[in-house]
């Protein structure tokens, strides 16, 4: 199928976590290009939706609450939910729409919003393979494709274009105020500084917080970078341990919104963190990373620039499609701090 239209309207279907929707991006940026005239409209969960508000790239950003889908319920029943509780997703009329998430419930509000056209991944891509039958068309995806890369070609095929072979872009919408933000938190680092982010999603995810301590002093006695340590309101007490084992007192702790901690990685001399929003967010400033990955896979949900470092466990034999929540043996986030500092001065090598 080749879209042909001067001028349609696409709907993005991409919920999730805030790493959900900023691998989305390079796709939609590139739909952005090949229609500029098109109307785009994307459905994003509320609790992730402010990364996308402001966004240069949209015509309209629809928030919605998937939460009340939980639980086990059928076909009809999520049907009936969606339709009373997302009417404004029906207010359009959408020539395509693209199910970037791989959910039954995302193929359900893709088919509720009455588009013609409703693109998705081929089976094997498919996190929830039942929701094929929702959909109108897929596309396959080649073995071990990151995630960005999964999205793009489900973009190129669907609207019949070339998938983009230059560097992804990730537009995110900030302001002055952000902004302001963001150069208020780096001056209290008075000069260069590392940006730390030792929380995650999971607990599996977590790099111990009182390594990230033993690194900022590293950063500063060897590099002479002081460490900020940003995190999220609700993970304060992962921030006082970071603080708490940090001896050489250059570690400067904070709580930036997402936008305000975006435009702060922009400033940061390098970012260090594991598989968590944050993370993503590094990526999509340009900020040279080191991501410290144990239950998920680099390769899938790491970063786009080929210089940018995974610290990872490769001499254990059970990271084999794990992606537990919780572990028993919990060995592949057993790291020391020296294995992370010497990637630290090697990704600072080829800024």
């Amino acid at each position: 199928m080749h879209i042909t239209y001067q001028l349609v309207h696409i709907l993005i279907v991409k919920l999730g976590a805030i790493g959900d929707i900023i691998h989305a991006l390079p796709a939609v940026a590139a739909i952005r290009r090949q229609f500029p005239d098109a109307e785009i409209s994307w459905v994003a969960e509320q609790r992730s939706a402010e990364i996308l508000r402001e966004n240069p790239l949209l015509n309209n950003l629809i928030e919605i609450d998937t939460r009340s889908l939980r639980g086990g319920k059928v076909v009809e029943e999520m049907f009936l939910d969606i339709g009373r509780q997302f009417n404004e997703v029906r207010r359009f009329s959408y020539d395509v729409a693209l199910d970037m998430q791989g959910l039954l419930k995302s193929a359900t509000i893709a088919r509720i919003s009455g588009a013609r056209k409703r693109w998705g991944f081929g089976k094997a891509a498919l996190r929830e393979p039942a929701s094929r039958f929702l959909l109108t068309d897929t596309v396959d995806i080649p073995p071990r494709a990151h995630v960005v890369e999964k999205n793009m070609l489900l973009a190129a095929k669907a609207l019949g274009f070339e998938p983009s072979a230059a560097k992804y872009n990730f537009p995110i919408g900030t302001n002055d105020e952000h902004i302001a933000e963001a150069k208020a938190i780096a001056e209290q680092a008075k000069g260069r500084f590392a940006l730390l982010n030792p929380a995650g999603g999971w607990v599996t995810k977590l790099w111990h917080a009182e390594k990230y301590g033993e690194l900022a002093d590293r950063l500063w006695d060897e590099l002479g970078l002081a460490s900020v340590v940003a995190t999220g309101p609700a993970e304060s007490e992962l921030a006082e341990r970071v603080m708490q084992a940090s001896r050489s007192g250059k570690s400067i702790s904070s709580q930036p919104s997402l936008k305000g901690f975006y435009e702060l990685a922009k400033m940061a001399a390098v970012y260090v963190g594991g598989d968590t929003g944050p993370t993503h967010l590094a990526i999509a400033a340009g900020t040279p990373v080191v991501g410290i990955f144990g239950p998920t896979e680099w390769w899938r949900n790491g970063s786009t620039n080929e210089h940018d470092i995974c610290v990872e466990r490769n001499d254990i034999d059970c990271r084999v499609d794990c992606h537990r929540r919780t572990c028993d043996k919990w060995i592949c986030m057993d790291i020391d701090v020296d294995t992370v500092f010497r990637a630290v001065k090697e990704r600072l090598d080829l800024s």
